[in-house]
């Protein structure tokens, strides 16, 4: 039995800043490691209109055989505007717990994998054991989807995909899907003491955003108390909003990014029809009295599919075969399962952690999580050797 090092290397990949979109190296030090160890690594690079040019890491150890895969991403959300007491690229352990930004979303379970990798490598494999490791999950799942399309077009289908998001080691065969955007809102400039020659556009937006509220509402008011999914409901989200220069200048532009989590039963163009016909039967036609010129934008940034349940997929019934667990969850986050399941692979979330620890400042992943993620994986590669 090879000795696993996971909180070695934990550390190791914490010290990355890697901030979407910036990789800070992470990719290579992962390729670095695998290759020494003789897995055939492929660094995938992408560039997509309105996105950074990001890396993703594919690795296989063995034949080009039906494989299993473990799916993780390297990236991190920012620190800024957190208040951390710890080092957030430094990691620290105290009273039983590991320390640092992406320790629990999801550099521990990188971690883990790479550490287990000499130990597949001394296995004599019947089933082959892959690495997907992507960057830009954090910003919606764009380099994987061309990760995907590559293993599809030059390799065997996995039997099943296992991404480590923090779920605290249960079993999650389902999460929302996700659509997000950025509307811009182009008013009229003028003086502030002529409101009437000019067209606030962050009043225009704050009208947007109020409509938007209102839909949150309806969706509350009418969800159904027995679904799968906490909440049981679609949720909106706004995050980023600017606007205006000056408090005696009539603002011009005004820009907000929102989105929204939706049900995998639900028609995920409803919600933005409704918002885009409100902008067009409500608020452009008062921009434009003032300046055929003014108006409303909204453009689709990302749409990420969601992992719709199947307790009967191989992915789960694998999970459920090594680990004793027979009850399977969801999740109102967004993963890269949808899209595995959408090209015929199989997926499954299930990994160390919580994700209530995601993206808070302090961030932290108990080691006895990382303990049991470890037990997973020696089980899974025995598996792995004696399976046909």
């Amino acid at each position: 039995m090879q000795k696993i090092n996971e909180l070695q290397l934990a550390k190791e990949l914490i010290r990355f800043p890697s901030i979407t979109p910036v990789d800070a190296g992470v990719m290579k030090f992962l390729e670095k490691k695998l290759k020494k160890l003789g897995f055939k690594t492929k660094i995938l690079e992408f560039k997509e209109k309105g996105f950074q040019p990001v890396k993703n890491l594919y690795a296989r150890l063995g034949s080009k055989n039906p494989n299993l895969c473990y799916a993780g991403h390297t990236d991190v959300v920012p620190i800024d505007g957190q208040d951390w007491t710890k080092t957030p690229f430094k990691m620290s352990e105290e009273s039983g717990k590991l320390f640092g930004r992406g320790t629990s979303d999801m550099k521990g379970f990188c971690a883990i994998a790479l550490a287990m990798a000499p130990e597949m490598k001394s296995r004599d494999l019947k089933i082959p054991i892959h690495f997907a490791f992507s960057f830009d999950e954090e910003v919606g799942c764009v380099g994987v989807r061309h990760l995907i399309k590559d293993v599809v077009d030059n390799l065997p289908l996995p039997r099943a995909v296992i991404v480590g998001e923090p779920t605290s080691m249960k079993i999650v065969g389902g999460n929302k899907g996700g659509r997000s955007f950025r509307t811009t809102v182009r008013g009229v400039p003028g003086h502030s003491s002529e409101p009437h020659r000019g067209a606030n556009s962050i009043m225009a937006a704050a009208r947007i955003i109020n409509f938007i509220e209102s839909l949150q509402e309806e969706l509350i008011k009418e969800s159904d108390e027995n679904s799968l999914f906490d909440p049981p409901y679609t949720t909106f989200d706004l995050g980023v909003i600017e606007g205006g220069t000056a408090n005696n200048i009539i603002p011009e532009y005004t820009y907000f990014n929102w989105g929204y989590r939706g049900l995998p039963d639900e028609d995920p163009f409803e919600l933005e029809n409704k918002v885009r016909s409100f902008i067009q039967e409500q608020i452009e036609p008062k921009l434009k009295r003032v300046s055929n010129e003014a108006g409303v934008t909204t453009e689709l940034r990302n749409e990420t599919p969601p992992l719709i349940p199947d307790h009967e997929s191989a992915a789960e019934h694998l999970i459920r075969h090594l680990t004793g667990l027979n009850e399977s969850g969801t999740v109102a986050f967004g993963t890269e399962a949808g899209l595995f399941q959408q090209a015929g692979i199989p997926g499954v979330i299930f990994g160390p952690g919580s994700i209530q620890q995601a993206h808070q400042p302090d961030e932290f992943i108990e080691i006895d999580q990382m303990a049991q993620c470890v037990s997973f994986m020696k089980e899974l590669t025995s598996w792995a050797e004696k399976t046909h």
